[in-house]
């Protein structure tokens, strides 16, 4: 497998990189928490996530429809990291890309601010 490879907006190489870097600030800080922040995209409008994760191939451009593609490249990348990722709203109402800690399933409130 190539490890640059892109899967839409998001590079496997970056992401190990995040992951390896979240690991290591973890285990030198002593907490414990369920979710790390690896990335945050700065928004929470439907149009702006497609076009800064290239998610061209959604078939309507709703909340739904875009939180179905999310949870899917989520799973998809979790698959290529070896690790728990999940697509969730920051405090601020932005989009972030989290790595689960104990490989919690996605928060209920992700699906309830998209819907």
């Amino acid at each position: 497998m190539n490890d640059t490879a892109k899967i839409y907006g998001l590079c496997l190489e970056r992401l190990k990189y995040q992951i390896a870097n979240a690991k290591q600030r973890i285990n030198g800080n002593g907490k414990h928490a369920d979710t790390f922040l690896l990335e945050c995209y700065n928004t929470g409008d439907v149009d702006d996530i497609i076009d800064i994760l290239e998610l061209y191939d959604v078939k309507e451009k709703t909340p739904g429809e875009v939180r179905d593609k999310l949870e899917e490249l989520a799973y998809t990348v979790s698959v290529l990291t070896r690790e728990t990722l999940l697509f969730d709203f920051t405090d601020e109402g932005h989009l972030g890309l989290y790595l689960s800690l104990n490989g919690s399933p996605i928060d209920e409130e992700f699906r309830e601010v998209m819907l």
